[in-house]
């Protein structure tokens, strides 16, 4: 009983905390360590576990989808695709033991990406602006990332995208919930059929994050954005904290 209201608990936070502002892996995977999983295994599970919500976001998003500066959405999603493959597959090969290792620093990355990016891109775009042959480069980088991990990985796409100029924020919120659910998507498939994936954990997490998608989108339209974003900032920093200390202890 206790690990069923941990799980569904993760996902109901995770899936309002996703369709808020994003950040909910930095719920799910710790959950899924707590209550026993090998951190593999709860990378993949949470993956798995997370997907809906993104995909039904990314249904909502669908008349916002629109090209990025000139370059064309399929091809960004072509790219996409294409890492989320090559990142799982890092992922399944990866032993488990060097991704315990390798979770926190995993985490921290996601962390100063969602505290950070959006103030990195700006600061960035006052300086220098760049060509889409370097954006294109470092979407194939961010969408092995995202199939890999993922964490923070929907803010890293927009601080990137935001040196090619002044762009429309509604487009590019669509195009990363989309390029991040493709991304997702396949290594779902690759997840499903090669990972260690615990099941009964998966979908109770599931059935969490949908009804928490549902509510989260609702509570976001009354909690003003910055105060969730600091929230999530806070809750990962702690997450952060946390699994390096279990790594070091």
């Amino acid at each position: 009983m206790e690990t069923t209201l941990i799980l569904l608990g993760a996902g109901l936070l995770a899936g309002a905390m996703n369709a808020a502002a994003g950040g909910g892996s930095f719920v799910t995977i710790p959950a899924m360590v707590l209550v026993g999983l090998p951190a593999l295994s709860a990378n993949a599970s949470s993956t798995i576990a997370l997907l809906p919500g993104t995909l039904a976001s990314a249904w909502a998003w669908r008349d916002e989808f629109r090209p990025l500066d000139g370059i064309p959405l399929r091809v960004l999603l072509l790219i996409s695709l294409v890492g989320g493959l090559v990142g799982a597959v890092l992922l399944l090969v990866t032993p488990t033991r060097a991704f315990d290792g390798l979770l926190p620093w995993l985490l921290l990355v996601g962390t100063l990406a969602f505290a950070f990016g959006r103030q990195l891109g700006a600061a960035l775009r006052r300086r220098v602006r760049i060509g889409t042959g370097v954006v294109l480069a470092a979407q194939v980088l961010l969408s092995v990332y995202a199939g890999y991990f993922g964490g923070g990985v929907g803010i890293m796409m927009m601080a990137m995208w935001s040196l090619l100029g002044d762009m429309d924020v509604r487009a590019m919120s669509a195009a990363r919930t989309l390029l991040v659910s493709v991304a997702n998507a396949v290594a779902v498939v690759c997840f499903a059929l090669f990972a260690p994936v615990h099941w009964p954990e998966t979908l109770l997490m599931l059935v969490g994050a949908v009804v928490g998608g549902y509510f989260g989108a609702r509570l976001a339209r009354r909690v003003p954005a910055e105060r969730l974003r600091l929230f999530i900032i806070l809750f990962s920093i702690a997450t952060t904290i946390g699994f390096f200390w279990r790594a070091w202890s």
